[in-house]
């Protein structure tokens, strides 16, 4: 099981969220002691044990995200939208966020209206696995992703290079973003990114530590 970190913007967010991608993630996240503030739910990775998942819901010790990621944002099993709709809509009523790519915002704008009628969090996404685009780039997404109704804007770009993550961190200094933002750096300054983004409403490494000892990997 993974764990991702998110920053704190105009509103609170989610500190700690462990990421169910298998049934083995499934089975240990049930047992936890010492949950993350919320499980996000792969459900492009879960779509082999749906049934399974949907029994056991119930188990789990924290609030869930909900996400069926498109196949060019990192999404397993080459699912199409309209498999990935059947999937948010079937686990929705179990769901305290739904998180959609803004790349199928638009095709999954009624299911984003259902989330906002159950008053669902609705998480728009945005990965870029290869750099980090300009700030005005990100501003522009940010701005894109608040005309869909979202609550929080969830970012992850490639961090390898220092410029990169300035770019990342200028962002979210950026007080012309007038939403919840979640970020995240990958790759060669991923855990530099993380620490830096800590410094801007990350949680400790204490909150992180523990965590991780409470996962046991």
């Amino acid at each position: 099981m993974a764990a991702r970190t998110s920053v704190k913007a105009r509103h609170p967010l989610p500190r700690l969220v462990g990421v169910i991608s298998s049934r083995d993630d499934l089975r240990f996240a049930i047992r936890m002691r010492n949950p993350p503030d919320l499980f996000e739910l792969r459900l492009d990775h879960l779509v082999g044990i749906v049934n399974e998942l949907e029994n056991k819901l119930s188990m789990l010790p924290a609030p869930l995200i909900i996400t069926a990621r498109h196949p060019r944002e990192g999404g397993a099993n080459n699912l199409s939208i309209k498999q990935r709709r059947e999937l948010l809509s079937r686990f929705l009523p179990h769901a305290r966020y739904i998180d959609v790519e803004l790349r199928s915002a638009k095709a999954l704008r009624s299911l984003l209206e259902i989330a906002r009628r159950k008053n669902v969090r609705r998480i728009v996404s945005f990965h870029n696995f290869s750099s980090t685009p300009s700030t005005r780039s990100l501003r522009a997404r940010a701005r894109a992703t608040k005309s869909c109704g979202a609550d929080i804007f969830k970012v992850a770009t490639r961090t390898d290079t220092p410029a990169q993550l300035a770019r990342l961190l200028d962002f979210i200094a950026n007080k012309d973003v007038d939403l919840a933002v979640s970020a995240m750096g990958i790759g060669k300054l991923g855990g530099i990114s993380r620490l830096e983004l800590m410094r801007r409403g990350q949680p400790s490494l204490r909150d992180i530590r523990r965590w991780t000892l409470s996962v046991g990997r």
